[in-house]
């Protein structure tokens, strides 16, 4: 797992790793449906998205947000996040399965993504970054 969570006072904390850009933000997908879902399989439902923003760091905002808006209005929880990143738009491919809740209901609900903190930084071995989930 290229995630964790870490502590904090009030809301969620994520630490998320990734080797490059594109699997920093598929992760960071991830992080968040299982903060919100716990596990989940890959049952057919597919969706794509694409998005465009004047920078990386308010492009994971947006991401992160249209999965949000995505699985409340469509019932869906994802757990695969095929994602390609050309500068500053991002195009993905989520692949996940209806909302059961005798199987979802355990997480956490998400209501938005902090903006506090937020910066996406290249280390040796790929990117990091640290999310604030609102719960």
């Amino acid at each position: 797992m290229s995630f964790e969570e870490l502590e904090h006072t009030a809301d969620v904390l994520m630490r998320v790793r990734g080797a490059d850009l594109a699997e920093l933000f598929a992760e960071a997908g991830r992080a968040m449906f299982h903060v919100m879902y716990g596990p989940c399989e890959d049952k057919g439902v597919e969706r794509r998205i694409e998005i465009e923003a004047e920078n990386l760091e308010s492009l994971l905002i947006d991401y992160l947000s249209e999965l949000l808006f995505v699985t409340e209005v469509e019932n869906t929880v994802f757990c695969t996040f095929d994602v390609d990143l050309r500068g500053t738009r991002l195009s993905a491919v989520l692949r996940g399965e209806p909302f059961d809740p005798a199987r979802h209901s355990a997480g956490a609900l998400i209501k938005g993504i902090s903006y506090f903190g937020l910066e996406i930084v290249k280390e040796e071995e790929g990117y990091v970054v640290e999310i604030i989930f609102d719960i």
